[in-house]
């Protein structure tokens, strides 16, 4: 029996945590991501309050995605940090996150391979042996058969009779890792993730609700499970999140507070 490995977790005092959110709202020609900035302030109150200075950026092409992920990959800070949070939130396709200028006739498309690349040992050494946790909130595909309003780059041309005003659905792609990254998904592969106009994305609040709750006891893999057990009630059973890629090879406890 191997015996109970735990991430270093860096004293309060001296350390640098950084996390980077990306949220494409306003899009050239794609439709608005209504509620998505709610998105923005619930995962931003999350990681400030878990010790992370959190850097927003809103509405950037492909391009501009790629160039801040360099960028906070260069960042010193990280010299005196012990992991990073990046969420990825945006209309999506099987191969990617769409930037702001993505069309459905010329997607603009930032393969989710390259954060991982972008992220490595050999591109990011001082996140090297680090929790590299990336969160990707986007739709996946479009194969739900339920419409409403698709953060698909390509929308479904069937229609779901009820609550056609309320949810909209966002999906995604996978990707290749090195080690101690793990990413979690709001959706399984091929399918649409939804989100509330009014107050946000489905998985993300399941999500942010997940941790205030269990932060405290429970390590990241736990959490991450806790979030898919709420999507088993029959109500939401529209999206499943799913947990990839996952090279942790310790238990990341958050230690709120601490």
């Amino acid at each position: 029996m191997y015996p109970l490995q735990i991430y270093p977790v860096m004293e309060k005092e001296g350390r640098t945590r950084l996390a980077l959110i990306i949220c494409n709202v306003e899009f050239d020609e794609l439709s608005q991501r209504n509620g998505a900035n709610n998105d923005i302030i619930g995962m931003q109150n999350l990681l400030e309050g878990l010790g992370y200075r959190v850097d927003v950026e809103k509405n950037l092409t492909a391009l501009e995605m790629e160039s801040k992920l360099k960028q906070f990959a260069s960042r010193p800070e990280h010299q005196t940090s012990d992991s990073t949070f990046l969420v990825l939130m945006s209309h999506g396709e099987p191969r990617g996150i769409c930037g702001k200028d993505s069309t459905k006739e010329a997607p603009q498309i930032l393969p989710v391979d390259r954060i991982f690349q972008i992220f490595n040992t050999s591109n990011c050494p001082s996140l090297k042996d680090k929790p590299k946790i990336i969160i990707l909130q986007a739709c996946r595909g479009g194969n739900s058969g339920i419409v409403w309003v698709s953060d698909s780059a390509a929308p479904s041309a069937d229609k779901c009779p009820q609550d056609s005003d309320i949810f909209e659905n966002d999906t995604l792609c996978k990707a290749h890792v090195e080690k101690d990254f793990i990413a979690f998904c709001s959706s399984t592969p091929n399918n649409m993730s939804w989100r509330k106009r009014d107050t946000g994305s489905l998985f993300i609040i399941k999500l942010i609700d997940c941790f205030r709750k269990y932060a405290w006891c429970s390590h990241l893999y736990d959490i991450f499970c806790k979030v898919q057990h709420s999507f088993e009630i029959p109500m939401e059973k529209m999206q499943m999140p799913t947990i990839e890629r996952a090279t942790l090879t310790k238990y990341f406890y958050l230690f709120p507070g601490n």
